[in-house]
């Protein structure tokens, strides 16, 4: 083999090596949000919301819903430590630029994360959470075939398999009921925004055809809900700052370093002397 090509095939297999360790480095980053946000929620979460279902399809219903919550928060935190991460990680490599142990803490990896927190937040913002809500919401189309009652399994365990299939056709009926609804409030969502954009346009394009929907529309419509999200921002903040002053008022104790303790004395002789008046 010529030099070239073990040169070629030496950069190719560092390539390779380099984006394995990539891949690696963010299953483990956000198995452990998704750990963490699963203890999370299963903490503040009301217990008779999981755990005290007596019917099977419900339960798995709930298990899958708080699947993709705890995906979803996941995502958020992520969204949230990555600036930190990042600012971090380039002090770090600033400050020990020689280091081997430290390397992998590069600008691939920064870059590959944001572009994972943009996918995975688009994605949960649009699809996961309201289908997560709507999931829950279901019951499935008319005519589909409930689970029967888990008590008989073990009277009859040839009734194990039916029951499992029933249980698996009526969790595809809700998902079957759950993907309508969410066509239908897409449908409706595009709808809008495109009478909007008709409305504020000036351009005859933007009334006779939907041909510029990716290029237009979806941008557009991100920006509206990106637009709620920082509304939404800054009702929420004035209300937090004061709650949470409030409460740090009510636990923490006042200092008495700036008080005058000559005006104190004389208060008090005031009060004493009112007190043996009234005497």
């Amino acid at each position: 083999m010529a030099p070239v090509e073990q040169d070629a095939l030496a950069v190719r297999e560092q390539l390779f090596h380099e984006r394995v360790r990539e891949y690696i480095i963010c299953a483990l980053l956000f198995a452990s949000l998704y750990i963490l946000c699963h203890f999370i929620i299963t903490h503040f979460k009301k217990h008779t919301d999981f755990t005290a279902v007596h019917d099977d399809e419900d339960a798995a219903v709930n298990r899958i819903a708080l699947g993709l919550c705890t995906f979803t928060l996941a995502v958020a935190l992520g969204a949230v430590l990555l600036l930190p991460f990042s600012i971090i990680s380039n002090e770090v490599l600033l400050s020990f630029p020689q280091n081997y142990y430290i390397q992998w803490l590069n600008g691939s990896l920064i870059h590959g994360l944001w572009n994972l927190v943009f996918l995975f937040s688009n994605m949960s913002l649009v699809f996961l959470m309201p289908f997560a809500y709507f999931f829950t919401e279901s019951e499935g189309f008319a005519g589909s075939k409930k689970v029967g009652d888990p008590a008989l399994v073990p009277l009859c365990p040839l009734l194990c398999d039916c029951l499992l299939t029933q249980l698996l056709q009526g969790i595809m009926a809700r998902v079957y009921e759950t993907s309508v609804v969410l066509l239908l409030l897409t449908l409706l969502v595009l709808g809008m925004v495109w009478v909007a954009s008709a409305i504020v346009g000036n351009d005859a394009a933007s009334r006779q055809s939907l041909y510029v929907l990716w290029e237009y529309y979806l941008p557009y419509l991100y920006s509206c809900i990106s637009l709620f999200g920082v509304l939404l921002l800054l009702l929420c903040t004035p209300f937090g700052l004061s709650t949470m002053f409030t409460v740090t008022g009510k636990l923490l104790v006042k200092p008495r370093l700036l008080e005058d303790l000559d005006e104190q004395l004389s208060c008090t002789r005031f009060e004493e002397a009112a007190v043996s008046h009234r005497i």
